[in-house]
């Protein structure tokens, strides 16, 4: 240990590597508590854990007990206040085998490359509630600190989304023999709703009389609203006037509608696109004909205009002189349900 001119702050030098650092203080007494502390560490590492552990567990009982299992519990636990979907979600992403490694660790005993491993063997969703999970369990306060840096958390690097074609849409049409699917992805086409809430429309869901579909969307809660003119109309008419408008398709999960699409896909060699790619098609038309961003927001029951903005950023767009765009008539009026 060392000191910096006559009032200086202390140093302190590494004997084996001379790597030099300062100990913030100018006090003799405290550097050399300082200084140490820090060769103890040093030399009995071991016992050093022992003691932070006990110094830990005086502050919280529970802190040596704790493990990431019960962190997945409480946390699903405080996802059911908002929506029983989230809640389920949360459920099925901690279930996944990436998980089961680090599920019986005790929190203040798992090491950096635990979180690693889990995060360098799953996918993006992993890194994605690897990271709720471990910020929740610091801002309870059942970790003094982060286990990992989120500066070494590997980069999110999400898949290529794109919209599907009218062509691809026309296609997937031409082939399918089911009048329910034919109606659910025709409606997908002109709504460009989420399927999950495409599957739950009941006749309650259409104002007849001011022509408009108003849902919640499962996802958020935010409401959709929107008019449809004749080419939903026409499709609406073939759907059961009482009940669930896709009565079959209704009961089933989102990934066995989601596997039933890909399977069509992969037989006409259609690439790169899911059921959620009517959603990105139905933002990308709206932009390209100018549809005014605040009632496209509206229909598709998008809260944020970066979001909204991020589905429709594919359009292809000509855009008038302002000249022009004074000329065109005025913007219609929403009517709400």
């Amino acid at each position: 240990m060392y000191q910096r001119g006559l009032n200086g702050r202390f140093y302190i030098e590494d004997n084996e590597t001379g790597k030099q650092e300062s100990l913030g203080t100018s006090d003799r007494t405290e550097a050399a508590r300082l200084l140490h502390a820090r060769n103890e560490a040093e030399y009995q590492p071991a016992f050093n854990v022992q003691m932070a552990r006990a110094y830990l567990a005086a502050k919280d009982a529970l802190i040596t007990k704790r493990t990431w299992q019960f962190v997945m519990d409480e946390m699903k636990r405080t996802k059911t206040k908002h929506a029983e979907r989230t809640s389920k979600r949360y459920e099925s992403a901690f279930n996944e085998a990436p998980f089961e490694p680090l599920r019986h660790l005790v929190l203040i005993e798992t090491r950096p490359e635990a979180i690693l491993k889990v995060l360098l063997s799953g996918t993006v969703s992993t890194n994605i509630f690897m990271r709720r999970l471990h910020s929740f369990a610091l801002n309870m306060g059942w970790l003094p600190w982060p286990i990992l840096a989120y500066a070494q958390w590997p980069r999110l690097q999400y898949k290529s989304r794109r919209a599907v074609t009218a062509n691809e849409a026309q296609r997937l049409l031409d082939v399918e023999p089911h009048a329910e699917w034919r109606a659910f992805l025709q409606l997908l086409w002109h709504i460009g709703a989420a399927q999950v809430d495409m599957a739950g429309l009941t006749h309650e869901n259409i104002n007849w009389a001011n022509r408009t579909i108003s849902y919640t969307r499962k996802k958020t809660g935010t409401l959709a609203l929107q008019r449809f003119g004749t080419a939903v109309e026409a499709i609406l008419r073939e759907r059961p006037t009482i009940g669930p408008l896709f009565p079959h398709f209704g009961k089933q999960e989102s990934a066995a509608r989601a596997t039933r699409f890909a399977d069509r896909c992969k037989k006409l060699a259609i690439v790169g696109v899911s059921l959620h790619s009517y959603r990105y098609a139905w933002a990308e038309r709206a932009r390209a004909v100018g549809y005014p961003e605040r009632f496209a927001r509206e229909a598709l029951g998008h809260t944020s205009a970066a979001v909204h903005r991020a589905y429709a950023k594919g359009a292809k767009v000509n855009i008038p002189s302002l000249d022009e765009y004074e000329q065109q008539p005025a913007e219609p009026q929403l009517v709400a349900a």
